[in-house]
Parts: C-alpha cells; structure tokens; sequence
C-alpha cells in the first residue's frame, strides 16, 4: 500500500476517489501536461481512465506507489515512483499545479519521493527523464545531486535528458539526507 509521507509543507498520500475532478483538472492544464510524456495533451476521458486506473490497478495490485499532493488540505499536484524499462530502474514523476511553481514545494516532492525510493524501497539509483527543455525541472534535479546520464532522442525531434542519483553518493548525499530533508512517513 502507497503509504503517506510528509513534508515541512506537503502532505503526500493516496489517491481519493472524489480527488478524481482535481486528477484531471492538473493533467488537462497545457501548462502542466507539456512537460510529462510525450508532452501531449490527452482527453478529459483519457485522464478520468487514467485515474481509475491508479484506483483499481495500481493500488489494487500494488504495482507502484503513487500520491496526490496537498499543501494545507489542497490538491496541488501529482507524484509517484515507479519501475520502468526506459532507464531499467525506479523512476520518479512529478507534476505540480501552476500555482504552487517558484516556492519550493517541487524539491520538497522530490526529496520525499527519492527519499521514500532509497528507504522504505531499499534503492540504490533513482531516476528521472526530463524533456529538455523543461529547465526548471534539470535545475531542480541537479542542484538535488542528479547526474546526467544520457540523452534519449524521440520520435517526434524532441530530446529527453535521463538523470540518475545514487544513494551514498558523496554528490547527491546519502540515505540518512534524503530522509532527514525528504519526508517521513506517517503511521505504520
């Protein structure tokens, strides 16, 4: 079961049915949706699939864990950690509503999740793919001690930068950083 961490600011923890018109309303902001996946825009039926998915999939057959993120009792965003084939490892996803941008609260997600990957999940390596020009999101990562790895390019033209941090690395810190500057989970 995803279990719930906290922040200084944030509360991440399960998704909600009734969270599911917020779910949609961040993925079908173009603001937001440019920068995960492919960059496109998906239906309103497309997202409200994906978010029952996460319900009765994800969940249901703990494939990874997955959180909504709320800042004093509000839905402000979107994160999980994940198996992938792209990099052969656990990745990290991360979207924010455009009103929490420029205060913080993207590393504090960050640290929570990365955390969560090196201790409750026992990792070594987090990863993250960022479109390229998604500056803000390289600048956050990197100032947090991720590594370029490589470029990916796609299909379309675009290029996709692949970022890894290594546990213990003296670069990115260790464990006992991630956790103290991360999250903690809460109950058992």
């Amino acid at each position: 079961m995803t279990p719930t961490l906290r922040t200084a600011r944030l509360l991440l923890e399960p998704y909600r049915p009734e969270d599911e018109d917020s779910f949609v309303a961040l993925f079908q902001d173009r603001r937001v949706c440019r920068w995960l996946g492919d960059g496109r825009l998906a239906t309103e039926a497309e997202d409200r699939a994906l978010f029952g998915r996460i319900l009765t999939k994800v969940y249901a057959r703990r494939l990874f864990d997955v959180w909504a993120v709320r800042e004093g009792g509000r839905y402000v965003g979107h994160a999980e950690i994940k198996p992938t084939e792209v990099v052969g490892g656990h990745e990290i996803v991360y979207a924010l509503a455009p009103g929490a941008w420029g205060r913080g609260l993207g590393t504090e997600v960050t640290q929570a999740i990365v955390g969560h990957g090196f201790g409750a999940l026992g990792l070594g390596e987090v990863h993250a793919t960022v479109m390229a020009a998604n500056e803000a999101s390289l600048a956050l990562l990197t100032r947090l001690g991720f590594a370029h790895r490589r470029d990916i390019e796609e299909a379309d033209g675009t290029t996709t930068r692949w970022l890894a941090v290594v546990r213990g690395d003296s670069r990115s810190g260790d464990r006992e950083r991630w956790a103290a500057e991360g999250a903690r989970q809460v109950g058992g």
